[in-house]
């Protein structure tokens, strides 16, 4: 609703692994645990598959679609410290 996005960046069906890339607004925001958390729990409901899910965000520092499509050049840089996130 503020400018977050999210894309699946990987899914494997063998394993019932999703991996989930918050960006835009959602970089940095103090509220997307609880949107990680909200998008891990209707995974899990919605398909029995799912074994595990993955959250990340990016630390660019970079807001805007353009970051989760992976834009502005280069790759994505994660961080290394635990947002907190699942």
């Amino acid at each position: 609703m503020h400018g977050g996005t999210s894309m699946i960046r990987e899914l494997d069906p063998d394993s019932g692994l999703v991996v989930i890339e918050l960006g835009g607004t959602c970089s940095g925001c103090g509220v997307s645990n609880i949107t990680a958390e909200n998008m891990q729990r209707e995974l899990y409901f919605a398909f029995d598959a799912i074994e595990e899910v993955q959250i990340k965000v990016p630390s660019t520092g970079d807001v805007g679609a353009d970051t989760v499509e992976g834009g502005r050049g280069g790759d994505l840089q994660y961080s290394t410290e635990s947002p907190g996130h699942l």
